[in-house]
């Protein structure tokens, strides 16, 4: 149990170490550009959390991050990158949509029903690359991107089909009964477009850390992701965890669909590749693969995107200098195995010297 609480306070550690020299970065830019990085900071954080509304908005805007990035996350745990989010966030939020717009049935069990199709047409979509990999050693990384293309052509196609909206370029409006949103809780905070995916993320993140320190699925998968042979060598099926954890990696990242074309918005745009599937790799990295520290750097990120806006309107920051401050802290995150390892190095010496 130490050890654990050890790893867990390391962990957010390098979380704290990793925001820090992103925004310290980001000030340094700031300035050098002529721009004040106190009152820059001032605008983009209360921008996210000024009020009611903005908290709301803060959130629905981390809330299929977070679904992201614990899809990126279950596949590190397996020792693979996991770069189709993107394709298995479009595909069940596809299929969670088309549902929404053919099936007429009470909003409860319309959800429900939607919530299920997400899942399962994320998780198929997840384990084509699964089998791949397992079965003919095929680079989890290279069927993934094929496959992302291949998601975006094929909605690009069937949306103007079968469900074309006002334009070509976007599917119908889905009906109230296959909103994400329900009225009490946007009321909650002020008219907000938060919406119901906030539980079904919390819940995703509280059985995501039930499956992974818990289950014996769980250590499986971990076991895989130290060292497939030895996992094999001691009776693990390595080719059956991965195909799993591909299966669970899709069918967060198409919940993750599902929350942001029936939650954070209300159709389907053609022509685009959602972003926060290739955003949820910074926040797997930022939040070390745990899930709750997937949840804190979604959340903290949803504050950035949602805080930039505000800055660029009140202050005369242009909007590339924010973008550039959210690289900048991608970049860290990016980076964040070399200040794991020269953290571990001052505890040594700490160590040493005592």
């Amino acid at each position: 149990m130490t050890k654990i609480n050890c790893q867990s306070q390391k962990e957010a550690l390098i979380l704290l170490m990793t925001i820090l020299l992103g925004l310290l970065a980001g000030a340094v830019f700031m300035f050098l550009t002529g721009h004040d990085p106190v009152t820059g900071y001032e605008f983009l954080f209360r921008g996210g959390l000024m009020s009611l509304e903005r908290v709301g908005n803060t959130i629905a805007t981390a809330v299929p991050l977070i679904f992201t990035g614990l899809s990126v996350a279950f596949g590190f745990k397996t020792g693979l990158f996991n770069i189709g989010a993107a394709g298995q966030m479009l595909i069940g939020g596809f299929c969670a949509i088309a549902v929404g717009l053919t099936v007429d049935i009470p909003k409860p069990l319309l959800l429900t029903v939607m919530v299920l199709t997400a899942m399962v047409c994320g998780g198929l979509w997840g384990a084509i690359p699964g089998w791949f990999k397992a079965r003919f050693n095929v680079h989890e990384v290279v069927s993934t991107i094929m496959l992302n293309w291949i998601a975006y052509w094929l909605v690009y196609y069937l949306v103007p089909a079968y469900f074309k909206g006002s334009f070509e370029t976007e599917s119908r409006n889905i009906p109230v009964a296959a909103s994400l949103r329900i009225d009490w809780l946007s009321q909650l905070f002020n008219g907000s477009y938060i919406n119901l995916g906030i539980f079904l993320a919390i819940a995703a993140v509280l059985l995501s850390v039930f499956v992974l320190q818990r289950t014996t699925l769980g250590f499986e998968l971990k076991a895989v992701g130290f060292n497939r042979y030895a996992a094999e060598y001691a009776g693990i099926n390595a080719g059956r965890s991965i195909i799993l954890s591909m299966v669970i990696a899709g069918a967060l990242a198409g919940l993750g669909g599902m929350t942001l074309y029936c939650g954070y918005a209300t159709n389907l745009q053609i022509g685009i590749l959602p972003s926060q599937g290739i955003d949820g790799i910074a926040v797997a990295l930022l939040g070390a693969n745990s899930p709750w520290g997937v949840l804190g750097a979604a959340l903290f990120f949803g504050l950035l995107y949602s805080g930039k806006g505000f800055m660029n309107a009140m202050t005369s920051i242009p909007p590339e200098i924010a973008d550039t401050i959210i690289a900048t802290i991608i970049y860290f995150a990016a980076t964040s195995v070399l200040i794991e390892k020269g953290l571990d190095k001052l505890l040594k010496r700490q160590k040493g010297g005592a």
